[in-house]
């Protein structure tokens, strides 16, 4: 049996990152517990992902397809030299932290309704 077809726009979105400026491919990879994936976009081979890889830094195989880019569990970790797909790995952001939001203030005391 195959693998179902996927939703429209369902692959990976080019894009920078936010802090850093990074290009990144970003993702929900799965169909039940999907993760959003942000990783970098520079493939690498199976065996350098895997060289990469950590517990906190997972790497992904990436599938071409008609609609274009599509990160998928990399499940060739057993035999990653036999992998004809090309890899990417999460994204570490190197920018600077993101700023802590502010609560917001009302300009009415407290115990009073604002409309």
């Amino acid at each position: 049996m195959g693998r179902p077809p996927a939703a429209a726009g369902s692959g990976a979105r080019r894009m920078r990152c936010p802090r850093c400026g990074f290009s990144v491919l970003r993702q929900l990879v799965g169909r039940r517990a999907a993760l959003d994936v942000t990783a970098d976009e520079g493939e690498l081979t199976a065996a350098a992902a895997e060289a990469l890889h950590h517990p906190d830094r997972l790497h992904w195989c990436l599938r071409a397809t008609r609609d274009g880019p599509d990160m998928r569990w990399a499940d060739c970790r057993r035999r990653p030299e036999t992998c004809p797909h090309p890899h990417v790995i999460d994204h570490e952001c190197t920018g600077p932290p993101a700023s802590p939001r502010r609560a917001r203030t009302t300009p009415v005391s407290d115990g009073q309704l604002t409309l």
